[in-house]
C-alpha cells in the first residue's frame, strides 16, 4: 500500500508542480492550497508566505540532493555511470524539484541559484574524487548537463547516452 504524503509534502509537491507547469506567477498561495487539496489555513499553518514555500522547497531539494550524492558515491556501476544514467528526467520527485528550483533561479532568486550550485558541487566532488582529475570530472558533469537539457526539453537524441558511453569506454573512463 502506498504511503500517504504529509500535508507539508503535498503542499511542496503542488508548489513544485505549479512552478514547472505554469511558472511562479501562477503558483499563488490560493492556487497551491487548491492544487494540494488543502485549505488556505492548512497551507498557512505550514508556510506563512510564498517565500517560506520557496525555503521549504529548497530545504527538501537539499535533502534529496544529499541522498542522491550518497547513492552516486555507493553505486555499484561507479559514480560516472550513475551520474550519466541519472542525467535524464525520470519524472521523479527529485527531477520535479530540480526543474522547479531552476524556474525560481531564473527569476534571479539567489537562494535557488545557490542550492543548485551546491548540488552540482556535491556531484562534482564525487566525480573528482573518483576520477582523480578535476578537468575530466567537470567534462563528465557538462556531458550530464547536456543529456539532462536534451531530455527535459524534448530534444533528446535516442542513442545519446550510448554514444557517450562508447566514447568514455574508448577513453578508459568507463568499463
Amino acid at each position: 500500500m502506498a504511503e500517504e504524503r504529509s500535508t507539508r509534502d503535498r503542499l511542496l509537491d503542488a508548489f513544485e508542480s505549479m512552478l514547472v507547469s505554469a511558472g511562479s506567477r501562477a503558483a499563488t498561495l490560493d492556487a497551491v492550497a487548491a492544487e494540494a487539496q488543502v485549505s488556505k489555513g492548512g497551507l498557512l499553518y505550514h508556510f506563512h508566505s510564498k517565500d517560506e514555500l520557496v525555503e521549504g522547497m529548497l530545504d527538501r531539494l537539499r535533502e534529496q540532493g544529499a541522498v542522491d550524492v550518497d547513492l552516486m558515491r555507493a553505486a555499484r556501476s561507479g559514480p560516472v555511470e550513475y551520474y550519466l544514467s541519472t542525467s535524464v528526467d525520470s519524472g521523479s520527485d527529485f527531477d520535479r524539484a530540480l526543474v522547479a528550483t531552476a524556474r525560481i533561479a531564473q527569476e534571479s532568486d539567489s537562494r535557488a541559484s545557490k542550492a543548485l550550485a551546491d548540488l552540482r558541487e556535491g556531484w562534482f566532488a564525487v566525480l573528482s574524487d573518483h576520477l582523480g582529475d578535476e578537468a575530466l570530472a567537470r567534462t563528465i558533469q557538462l556531458i550530464g548537463d547536456g543529456l539532462y537539457f536534451d531530455d527535459t526539453t524534448g530534444l533528446s537524441e535516442r542513442n545519446a547516452l550510448a554514444h557517450v558511453r562508447n566514447v568514455l569506454r574508448r577513453l578508459d573512463v568507463l568499463q
